[in-house]
């Protein structure tokens, strides 16, 4: 399997994307002919209102759903041709997540949290929870590493969530709706955040949001 991320092609490729859900006896087109290309270092919004069709295009591009027709292609590779195990190992490698519900661990600390895609590559414990520590140092939760998300605020989880995205320096971080349960003084700092951190390492962030002023 051939993977490449150079910088003058497209780190995301879109040919013809289409995308089809039966409800009963209705056929319902959620994406129709979709052509798309994201270049390494770009931040790319999605915006719509409820039921547009965002979160389905995000998740073809994840490759966490199957398209009816066309192709979605990381880095030259076909991810909608891929089985779970090549998916899951793909991702592992080159993709990293924030969501809008935070998806933490309750029973971790933000420690444990962050340090876990870590854990996935098989490095050691005392390497990744030092790494871990030096990411929640850098989204502002330095005294908060010992606290479990239920002792943590909606800001201070999605903060930990992004220090988790980024710790493997992915290729790509795809981000659904990462501001929906914040205000929007929080809003504006996890964007800035986000922002900082792609060009910081120069990666591509594919974001979806049903408002456009979060920007």
């Amino acid at each position: 399997m051939r993977e490449t991320f150079a910088r003058e092609k497209p780190v995301i490729q879109v040919k013809k994307l289409r995308k089809e859900y039966i409800m009963g006896q209705e056929k319902v087109v959620a994406l129709r002919d979709i052509n798309l290309s994201v270049y390494r270092g770009e931040i790319c919004c999605i915006f719509g209102t409820s039921g547009s069709g965002k979160s389905t295009l995000l998740n073809q591009l994840a490759g966490l759903e199957k398209p009816t027709r066309g192709q979605v292609l990381i880095g030259g590779v076909p991810v909608s041709l891929l089985d779970e195990n090549q998916l899951a190992a793909f991702r592992q490698r080159h993709v990293g997540f924030v969501f809008q519900s935070y998806n933490l661990l309750p029973e971790l600390t933000a420690l444990e949290n962050v340090a876990m895609p870590l854990m996935f590559r098989g490095m050691p414990k005392d390497i990744r929870e030092r790494e871990a520590m030096k990411m929640l140092a850098r989204v502002g939760l330095k005294d908060r590493i010992h606290h479990f998300p239920g002792q943590m605020s909606g800001g201070q989880q999605q903060r930990a969530g992004i220090a988790r995205a980024f710790i493997t320096r992915p290729d790509i971080v795809f981000a659904d709706e990462p501001t929906g349960n914040l205000d929007s003084k929080t809003t504006k700092e996890v964007m800035a955040m986000i922002r900082k951190f792609a060009r910081k390492f120069h990666q591509t962030i594919v974001l979806v949001s049903h408002d456009p002023e979060m920007t």
